[in-house]
Parts: structure tokens; sequence; C-alpha cells
């Protein structure tokens, strides 16, 4: 039997905690305020706390230094409804055990309070040493993670635990819900913050360069290497890396990305030696990679070696509470930029956002405020300046639309790549990238029958293995 300190101002939260956990044989007291929690630490010893963050005299994560010294071999788990990735990242780094996000199911906290209380009887593992990670709990103004649901808590939970870690991440999820600004903040919360993050969108490299653009290549490694080349793992040297689209990588990528992760050594195209690097590696895709390897596309080894923790990014239509709290960050940022100035919200443009379906998730309700924004001209913005519904679910039913669509993406991809490479070669990349994804879904389409697939697409055998890399 354990002894459990719950402070926690909610009368209903306090006994439905004090029933699971007496009946699992632990003695519980419960207090209402950091001052009835502190005094109670002195009189009861816990050997774990429950800690809720909103209490009415006191912030608890303010006073959770306090609570430490109090009942030093307790481990501490905050309590929140509110919270967001800065907080569960201010609770972890002031020494808390765990963190809870709010509405939890009670046989959670029960799993976590067996937990908190083994490691409080081992010294030195009851708690993280605070302020020990040094991390950054400031968040940039743009681009960072949005919300309070009960999903987005669990990835600020996840996030905060694992980011001083070099174990390798694997983040998932459909299209648009963030994975790039998990991975970025991943970065920003570890020890390796201070050292460069560099990002490698695979899908957006000629498959004939991606070993290359990847690990770098020797003067004379191939035709037309005349000099030598440094790669994305060598640039990335001492922080994280980031394979964006990790599913497309080819079997020989696969194979030199598994020495990565087994050595930490990369082997530049044309280079007669290895080379070591220390990148934390951080992969995120929007497909059923475990499925992928039950059909043979991708290794297994490789893909238990890059899941080393898994983070799952939540679709929007399973956060739609977030829409305001996203809506209006959107609204701020674009009060900082040069454009049309944000007028007001009304409440039939976020019933409308909330009732719409979401395919393309945070990424496309960022383009339908952009768009309204130019609408509504700095009034108030309602459904009518919203996109077509058609338009805006992307699920097109002609051939017209689908040029339009792919149109789009061209565009897009177009202003992305034009601020971040300055060398050029756009068109090659482009072009690239187009070829391969035609020749992969062809070859979806037809069940791996590359003759139908070339015939379908007016190709060769051969030119169509040339596109699908060789494989």
């Amino acid at each position: 039997m354990s002894r459990i300190l719950v402070i926690d101002d909610e009368p209903a939260i306090g006994w439905s905690l004090r029933e699971v956990l007496t009946d699992d044989g632990h003695a519980v007291e419960i207090a209402s305020s950091v001052t009835a929690g502190l005094a109670a630490c002195r009189d009861f010893q816990p050997e774990a706390m429950l800690l809720d963050v909103r209490l009415p005299d006191r912030d608890g994560l303010e006073a959770l230094p306090e609570f430490r010294e109090a009942a030093p071999a307790a481990a501490v788990v905050v309590m929140t409804a509110f919270g967001d990735l800065t907080t569960a990242v201010r609770a972890l780094d002031a020494g808390a055990f765990d963190y809870l996000p709010k509405p939890f199911d009670l046989a959670t906290v029960a799993r976590m309070i067996t937990r908190a209380t083994a490691a409080a009887e081992r010294p030195g593992e009851g708690a993280n040493k605070a302020g020990a990670s040094g991390r950054s709990s400031s968040q940039p103004a743009a681009g960072e993670l949005i919300g309070r649901s009960p999903p987005m808590q669990t990835v600020f939970r996840q996030i905060a635990l694992v980011a001083p870690s070099d174990l390798p991440v694997l983040i998932t999820g459909p299209t648009g819900t963030g994975k790039e600004l998990a991975a970025q903040a991943l970065h920003r919360h570890s020890q390796r913050r201070s050292q460069p993050l560099v990002t490698a969108h695979l899908a957006a490299l000629a498959p004939t360069l991606i070993e290359s653009e990847l690990f770098g290549h020797r003067r004379g490694g191939f035709t037309g290497a005349t000099r030598d080349h440094e790669g994305l793992f060598e640039r990335a040297d001492g922080g994280t890396i980031f394979l964006d689209e990790i599913g497309e990588a080819s079997p020989e990528v696969q194979v030199k990305l598994l020495r990565v992760l087994e050595s930490g050594e990369i082997l530049p195209v044309g280079a007669a030696a290895g080379r070591q690097v220390d990148v934390r590696i951080v992969a995120a895709t929007n497909r059923d990679l475990a499925a992928a390897v039950a059909a043979g596309n991708f290794r297994a080894d490789l893909y238990h070696r890059l899941r080393g923790f898994a983070i799952a990014m939540p679709p929007l239509a399973d956060r739609l509470d977030d829409i305001p709290d996203l809506v209006n960050h959107f609204l701020a940022v674009a009060a900082r930029r040069a454009g049309p100035a944000p007028g007001s919200v009304s409440p039939d443009l976020l019933e409308a956002l909330v009732s719409r379906p979401w395919p393309g998730n945070v990424r496309e309700l960022r383009h339908a405020i952009d768009h309204a924004l130019v609408l509504a001209r700095g009034g108030t913005m309602g459904p009518e300046h919203l996109p077509a519904a058609q338009s805006l679910t992307g699920h097109a039913t002609t051939s017209g639309s689908c040029a339009e669509a792919l149109e789009e993406a061209a565009r897009q991809w177009l202003l992305n790549a034009w601020q971040e490479d300055a060398a050029g070669n756009l068109h090659e990349r482009a072009v690239g990238i187009v070829e391969s994804v035609l020749a992969r879904e062809a070859l979806r389409l037809t069940d791996g029958n590359r003759t139908a697939a070339a015939r379908r697409l007016g190709l060769d055998r051969a030119t169509l293995r040339n596109r699908l890399g060789g494989e």
C-alpha cells in the first residue's frame, strides 16, 4: 500500500480518484488548494502526488518545487485540462514524474500511479531533475502546435517526454496534421536544440539523386560529380535530421538508413570509407508502414529501428474543439504579415468550420482562413467567405478539377521550394517527384503488374523501372 496525495479543487475528480486508488489498496488524501496540499505533504508524507495545474490559490506548476521540497521522495504527476506543449515541458522540467491530460481514464491513472510509486522506491527515479534538460519553454509566434483537445494533450505529453532523449521518433498521421511542426518541437525541446535541424523531404528528391542528397558524394563518384558534396546527414551532424515521407524511401536508401541507425555511419557515394555522424533521426509518414512491411515494400528492421518512439498526429476531425483556437492563431499570424488586415469571426463561420469535413486537416483549414481573409477585406468573416465545399474537401469529381488540384499542388511546391533552394535545379526535382509518384501509383493500381502499369502510362518497362528508382 502507498500513500497518495491528490491536489485538485474539483470534488468529483477527487472523489473518483479516491475511489479507484483506494480500491487498489492505496491510502488517499485529498487537498483542494496549494496551501492545503503543502500542509498535507508535511503531515501525510505521500509517496506519490496527483497535482492539478489550475488551483484556486496558486498555479500548481509554480508550486511544484515546493511540493518536491516538502515530499522529496514522492513522484509527482501533473494533471491539467488546459495545457499545451509549453505546459507539458514546464511540468517535466520542474521535476514531474509524468504529465496527465484531462479528461483521463481512471484505469490509466491507476497504472500511472503504480509506475510512479515503483519509481519513487528507486532513488533518483521518482522525478526528473528540475531544470536538468535546460529546454526552452518558449514557442515561436508562428509554426507552433495549437490545441487543447485530449488528442493534442496526448501529443504534447509524448513530445515533452521523449524530446530530451536521443531515441529515433516516428511521427505518423494524415497529410496536413502537423507532423513537421511536431518534429520541430522535438528538436526545439531537445539537448540538440543549439545544433542544426535539417529537413529531408524524401518525396521531393529525385530518385537518381536521393542517395547523394542524403549521404553526400565524393568527386568522381558518378558522372557529373565534379566536386565533393556534403549530404543532409553531414549538415545535421550534432543535431537532428527530419526524414519526411519516409515511406517513399527506396530499398537502397532503406539499407543505408538502417546502417546509420545501427552504427552512426554514413557512406557518401563514391567514398572508400564511411564517416561517423552524431545525428538524431525523426521520421514522418502518412502511410501505414506496418502494412508496407507486411507487403514487403518496407524493411521490417528499419521500421522497428525508426519506431523507437511513436507519435500519432490526430486528424482535425478528431479534434474539432481546437478549431476556434486554430482560427485565432491563423488570424494572429496574419496580423503580423503583410496582407489583408484580419477582421472578426462570426459565430456562423465557426459553426460552418466545425461542420465541414477536413480531409486536408489543419493545413486545409489554414488555407480556408486565408481565403476568407481575402474576401472579407478586413470585415467580419462569414461562411460565404469560405472556399466552395467541393474545392475545400479536395474530392475531385471531374478531370478538370483533378487538373486544377494538380496545378495548385505544383504551384504550392514551387513557392516553398523557391524559398528553400537557392541553388536551383527545381525543374529536375519537380519532374522527378511527379514521375516517381505516377510510377508508384500506377504500380499500386495494377497490383504490382509492371507490364500493365507501363502500358497505362505509355512507357516501356525499362523506363518504368528507372522511375521507380531501379526497384
